[in-house]
């Protein structure tokens, strides 16, 4: 090889690795739906008789902070853009993410905070959870199940893309159904007395993901129903759904 073309070999090779990088570090869009404080009954719905123990006794939250959350549960796309790999079961681009764990959540969110956008993003509080979930409304669901969720009566029995079932009144989709959310909050059972702006113990066994699957009954996807699983264990219905704060 001569001189010259070793000149325009590394200027091309040199040119071509930012090239890289960028479409490494590039994630898909994501958007995020303003939440203003207020507040509302958590736990069992009223009227509700397929409620778990752990769903009560139903109390009084107070959220004093507005907080943006997903429109859409994380997708495959946009966990792959800064993880490079993708463990889910079910593969498709407009997917929700699946398969993964607390403790890998975390590696994400470490990524994602590491590129200084202007934004922390974090997982929702319980509280803010269910408050996002509900929308308003106090009912076990937000309307009829066919219509906001995919759960083992419609789904086929796998995840499907990420909005296609109609948002709840706040404009946030598939928050019943799909896929379960993690939630930061380690388990712990309510309490009947008021609370403000409530978080999770210090410290636990389980963290406590949301919302139902879709190979979830129709009791399953209720809005009040909790779950519970350590947090180095994933599942092929459990993904999850980002808060972002500004830095």
């Amino acid at each position: 090889m001569t001189i010259s073309a070793v000149r325009v070999f590394l200027v091309c090779l040199c040119a071509a690795v930012p090239a890289v990088a960028q479409v490494r570090s590039a994630v898909p869009a994501m958007e995020f739906v303003t939440i203003q404080p207020g507040i509302f009954r958590m736990g069992c719905s009223e009227g509700d008789r397929l409620c778990d123990p752990d769903e009560n006794p139903p109390h009084q939250v107070r959220l004093t902070k507005p907080f943006a959350i997903g429109k859409y549960e994380v997708t495959q796309a946009q966990w792959s853009s800064l993880m490079e790999s993708n463990p889910s079961r079910f593969k498709g681009d407009r997917l929700p993410v699946e398969n993964i764990t607390f403790d890998q959540v975390q590696d994400y969110l470490k990524r994602l905070n590491e590129r200084n956008d202007g934004f922390k993003y974090r997982l929702p509080t319980e509280a803010e959870w269910e408050y996002a979930a509900r929308a308003g409304t106090s009912g076990s669901n937000t309307g009829p199940l066919g219509d906001v969720a995919w759960y083992m009566e419609n789904s086929g029995g796998k995840s499907h893309p990420v909005g296609e079932k109609k948002p709840n009144a706040w404009g946030v989709h598939d928050m019943e159904g799909n896929v379960y959310e993690w939630t930061q909050d380690w388990f712990f059972d309510y309490e009947e007395d008021p609370q403000t702006d409530p978080r999770g113990p210090e410290t636990g066994y389980e963290r406590v993901p949301r919302g139902g699957s879709w190979e979830s009954t129709p009791k399953g996807v209720r809005t009040s129903n909790r779950n519970q699983l350590e947090p180095d264990g994933g599942n092929y219905n459990v993904g999850f759904r980002l808060v972002r704060d500004p830095a």
